[in-house]
């Protein structure tokens, strides 16, 4: 049995369809099963940590997100059963990389408290998430021929979500993953204005990129991005203008295909930013 945190976010789903295609008894935990619309063959239980029992009787092993991991609930996931540990962590965490980035703190704190904790562990670090496309869904289902955003030219090497899931598969289900640290991207750099054009061009559409003043950057730019983080956020974008991103090999190494490019993750998410 594997338990799988974050069971309905976009990994997360992708890791549970996957696992139940192959046969693989599967515990999604999830803080809302009502609402899961998970496969009937998972078995979803709220993720409850003051009832460890139903989260992990029975379960070898457990995905993670960040979001979810404490010293508490990785000691109960041991005490009940689970013997390895495989974090969806976070490319920001890095020899040299900024220590007081909040978000290299979440993930280098879990995966500390990882670490800690006795359980076989895999760290997976993936870079900038293709899905971060979506924060231009309302500008592009409103039907505009433009999309406004900051740093047109700003170079990442996105991931699709199921590359990411597909990476998750291969180490919870063979050996030999036990305490190795996975950078993962996708296949090829390419700048804010290209993602744009790829999803207009999987759309059917002409999509321009007009490029605003971060200073005049705000929520509605930018809608599933907590407001305390945004300044970080965008020194951080600041920073990939014009600079080549890191670009890995590891999908295709861990599970013999290569990782798909972005224009790939924009046809298969058209409807998406379709109204």
């Amino acid at each position: 049995m594997i338990a799988v945190t974050g069971a309905t976010g976009n990994v997360g789903r992708a890791l549970v369809d996957r696992l139940l295609a192959a046969g693989q008894p599967v515990r999604a935990l999830t803080r809302d099963p009502r609402r899961a619309a998970l496969p009937a063959r998972a078995e979803v239980v709220e993720l409850r940590p003051d009832d460890p029992a139903a989260l992990f009787t029975g379960a070898t092993k457990l995905f993670l997100y960040a979001q979810a991991v404490t010293a508490p609930l990785l000691a109960a996931a041991r005490e009940h059963g689970v013997r390895h540990a495989v974090l969806l962590s976070s490319g920001i965490v890095k020899e040299g990389a900024d220590e007081t980035h909040p978000i290299h703190v979440m993930h280098a704190t879990a995966e500390q408290h990882i670490r800690d904790s006795g359980l076989a562990w895999t760290f997976l670090r993936p870079n900038a998430f293709a899905t971060n496309a979506l924060q231009y869904v309302p500008q592009i289902r409103a039907g505009g021929d433009t999309v406004r955003g900051v740093y047109a030219e700003g170079l990442s090497a996105p991931i699709h979500e199921d590359d990411i899931a597909a990476v998750a598969e291969r180490v919870l289900l063979d050996d030999g993953h036990e305490g190795a640290v996975h950078r993962l991207t996708g296949p090829a750099a390419i700048s804010n204005a290209g993602q744009v054009a790829a999803i207009g061009d999987a759309l059917g559409r002409k999509l321009a990129f007009v490029e605003v003043d971060p200073a005049e950057a705000g929520p509605e730019l930018f809608p599933y991005v907590p407001p305390q983080m945004l300044d970080r956020l965008l020194k951080t974008v600041a920073e990939t203008v014009g600079v080549p991103p890191e670009i890995t090999g590891t999908v295709a190494e861990i599970t013999g295909t290569p990782a798909r490019a972005f224009d790939r993750w924009a046809r298969d998410h058209t409807a998406d930013f379709r109204a």
